[in-house]
């Protein structure tokens, strides 16, 4: 069973250092995002797992939940703490969150 947080747990991981992982492709990215989510896609994941803390939780998002769990199971499986955001950017977006692109303007969730 992978590891999964809802938005209050995750604003606690959150709030005592944790990162938030954000998994989706370019184009997802770009539309919109967490405003300090860090990104690494699920398809650079292998060649760059090494960018990720070691001593910190991190919390891992996508559109839906779903790519971002596979992610939390192979991060996991390496020996970090990863833990999955039920319900991903969606979640996040519907509960009135900011979404944000690189330039700081408002975002989607695409």
């Amino acid at each position: 069973m992978v590891p999964t947080v809802n938005l209050a747990e995750a604003d606690q991981v959150l709030g005592t250092g944790g990162v938030i992982l954000d998994v989706r492709e370019p184009e997802e990215w770009d539309a919109g995002h967490a405003p300090d989510a860090t990104w690494i896609p699920m398809s650079a994941l292998d060649q760059r797992v090494g960018e990720l803390p070691r001593d910190r939780r991190i919390v891992t998002v996508c559109r839906s939940g779903a790519r971002s769990e596979r992610v939390t199971q192979a991060l996991v499986q390496r020996g970090y703490d990863a833990v999955n955001l039920a319900g991903g950017m969606q979640a996040w977006a519907t509960d009135g969150r900011p979404v944000v692109t690189d330039a700081g303007d408002p975002g989607v969730v695409a």
